[in-house]
């Protein structure tokens, strides 16, 4: 880009001509913007990735207790005598039949019977299948926001046009120059949205199968079965939920949901239509100059491509000059004349060298062509 011919014309113009040029420069810049972008939010896809691990493993590690069952019945259906069933017994004399007088034998007609089993329906573990029903509502609705995104109907999905009308006139001495440009840019994003959508949802597939690994778990099975009842805020701050590292994260996902559940996908619009008279005008008008110098270049005459390369080869020199200078500062005129003298031979050797050898090919096939002929 350092050797833009179009630098070069700036740089070889005639600086009064290009200032008159600009100076009576009358110009307009129609600008028109026309812009929607969505924004594609993927944070909750990044919690789910993180979470969803952590809950599988309080499910495979669940949070449990013993559940007593108790039910008066008969003697004879009683399978085991327990502490509490004889403490039950003592407060409970009704139920004692009759006592024998010589051995002291206590006959009862019935006893309570104690059945424990061992329940997963503690507060824990339906906070977590609670937060594993809010997670896939949540992805629902915004697999459904994806959808409606891949509308193809919708032609308001990821736009951004453009347009520029430039209109000016100027004149140079008897010279009157007139330019009209037209440019306009139009980005439907549609194709790459779709792309990333798709990536988008290969995510969400891959989090929708790691949540049927949770839900193949004995214990969601099991609280799944028995339709516990759900938790609702504010959610209680056990030590489990406290202490536990993967309830920690659960409750990070659990307070995201609560807060975007409702949110709607974001998006930023802007429509704009103004005639600009600041920087991108006055680059405009540049460019119009440039169109002007590239012109001019059609009728250039060999005396003004003579005074370029005249131009040229002084600042050739000058900028050689400069390089030997900053190389030796103390070098001095005759010393310098010898360099360029000694320099100037090698270089004309080279040239005459080279010369000579294209002269003898062209002598030779020329003689070769002479005796045919003859």
């Amino acid at each position: 880009m350092e050797n833009l011919g179009v630098i070069r014309l700036y740089d070889e113009a005639n600086q009064e001509n290009t200032q008159k040029f600009m100076d009576s420069a009358e110009s307009t810049l129609k600008v028109q913007v026309d812009k929607k972008i969505i924004t594609k939010d993927t944070e909750w896809i990044d919690l789910m990735e993180e979470v969803i691990p952590h809950l599988d493993i309080i499910f495979r590690k669940p949070n449990r207790f013993i559940e007593n069952e108790e039910e008066i019945v008969k003697i004879e259906q009683t399978r085991k005598v327990s502490v509490e069933t004889i403490k039950h017994l003592s407060k409970n004399t009704n139920f004692i039949q009759k006592i024998d007088e010589k051995t002291g034998d206590v006959i009862p007609s019935r006893l309570l019977n104690v059945r424990k089993e061992e329940s997963f329906n503690t507060y824990e573990n339906r906070l977590i299948y609670t937060l594993m029903q809010n997670i896939k509502f949540f992805i629902h609705k915004r697999k459904e926001l994806i959808e409606q995104s891949f509308d193809k109907n919708n032609d308001e999905q990821g736009k951004n046009n453009k347009q520029l009308e430039y209109n000016a006139k100027s004149k140079l001495n008897e010279e009157d120059v007139d330019i009209n440009v037209s440019i306009s840019s139009k980005l439907n994003s549609q194709e790459n949205e779709k792309n990333d959508g798709n990536g988008i949802v290969n995510r969400i597939e891959e989090i929708e199968k790691k949540i049927k690994d949770v839900e193949s778990s004995e214990v969601y099975k099991i609280l799944d079965k028995l339709h516990v009842i759900l938790v609702k805020d504010p959610v209680r701050k056990t030590n489990v939920v406290l202490k536990n590292v993967h309830f920690q994260y659960a409750m990070k996902l659990w307070e995201y949901l609560k807060v975007n559940m409702d949110e709607q996908a974001n998006s930023s619009e802007e429509n704009r239509d103004f005639l600009d008279n600041g920087t991108l005008k006055k680059m405009m008008d540049e460019a119009f100059l440039l169109q002007y110098l590239i012109m001019k270049t059609l009728d250039e005459d060999e005396k003004e491509k003579q005074d370029t390369k005249q131009e040229i080869k002084a600042l050739v020199v000058e900028q050689m000059l400069d390089k030997i200078m900053d190389c030796d500062e103390d070098i001095t005129e005759e010393q310098l004349q010898q360099l360029v003298a000694e320099k100037y031979e090698v270089i004309k050797y080279k040239k005459m060298a080279v010369l000579q050898d294209i002269q003898k090919i062209f002598k030779k096939h020329i003689e070769k062509y002479e005796k045919i002929v003859e």
